[in-house]
C-alpha cells in the first residue's frame, strides 16, 4: 500500500523509495528526509525575502533584511524592489553598485558582483543548471563573477560559470553563454562581441540610493 510518495507499507514492513522508484536503505531515507526538511526552511526564508523585496519601499529596511539573510552588500550599493534570490549566503555585492527592479540573483554557487556595477531591470543571473547527460538530471553549480564598472542591460540572462570582465557592457536581452573580456560590448543570443568600450579609464560613481525605490 502506498502511504506517501516515497513510503510504502508492505507485508515485510515499511519500504522507502527515491523519486525514481528505487528502494532506499533506512539511513539514506532519513538523510533525504532531513534534506527535505532543510529545503522547506530554505523555501520559507526565500518567501520571506520575496515578501520584503516586493512590499517594503524603503531601501534601508530591505537592506537590513537582505544582510540578515547572508547577502553581503557593499557601501553605497542598492537593490531595487522585487529582486529575488536563491541561496542568499552565496551572493556578494561590491560598493556603489545598483541592482535593477525584478532582478534574480542565484547564490547556489558563489555570485560575486564588483564595485560600480549597473544592472538594469529583470536581469537573471544563474549559477546552477541541470546536466542534460546525467541519468538523474542532476544539477551542476558553477560560480559567476562580474567585474567592476560593468553595465548589464534589461532582461539579460547570464548562465553558470560566466566571468564578465571589468568595464564590459552586455546589451539588453542578451544571453551570455561565454566569458566576456574587459571593456567588450556584447549582445545577441547567444551573446557575441559587437564592439569595445572606448573609455578604459573609469572612475565614475553611480550615486546615492534614493529612499523609496
Amino acid at each position: 500500500m502506498l502511504y506517501a510518495d516515497n513510503i510504502h507499507l508492505t507485508n515485510k514492513g515499511i519500504v522507502f523509495t527515491d523519486k525514481h522508484g528505487k528502494k532506499l536503505p533506512l539511513t539514506s531515507a532519513f538523510r533525504r528526509a532531513f534534506v527535505r526538511i532543510y529545503n522547506w526552511y530554505i523555501d520559507a526564508e526565500l518567501w520571506f525575502l520575496i515578501l520584503i523585496s516586493t512590499t517594503i519601499p524603503i531601501w534601508l529596511l530591505r537592506k537590513l533584511a537582505f544582510q540578515v539573510s547572508g547577502i553581503k552588500i557593499g557601501k553605497g550599493s542598492n537593490l531595487h524592489m522585487a529582486c529575488r534570490f536563491y541561496r542568499p549566503k552565496g551572493i556578494c555585492i561590491g560598493e556603489d553598485t545598483i541592482i535593477g527592479y525584478g532582478t534574480f540573483l542565484d547564490g547556489r554557487a558563489a555570485l560575486v558582483i564588483g564595485d560600480h556595477v549597473d544592472i538594469a531591470s529583470e536581469v537573471m543571473i544563474y549559477n546552477s543548471e541541470h546536466d542534460l547527460d546525467s541519468e538523474t538530471f542532476k544539477a551542476i553549480e558553477e560560480p559567476v563573477a562580474i567585474g567592476d564598472y560593468v553595465f548589464i542591460g534589461p532582461r539579460v540572462i547570464i548562465l553558470p560559470g560566466i566571468s564578465i570582465g571589468k568595464g564590459a557592457v552586455v546589451a539588453a536581452g542578451a544571453v551570455v553563454t561565454k566569458n566576456v573580456d574587459d571593456y567588450a560590448i556584447v549582445g545577441g543570443v547567444p551573446a557575441k562581441v559587437i564592439g569595445e568600450r572606448k573609455n578604459k579609464d573609469l572612475h565614475y560613481r553611480l550615486g546615492r540610493a534614493r529612499l523609496f525605490q
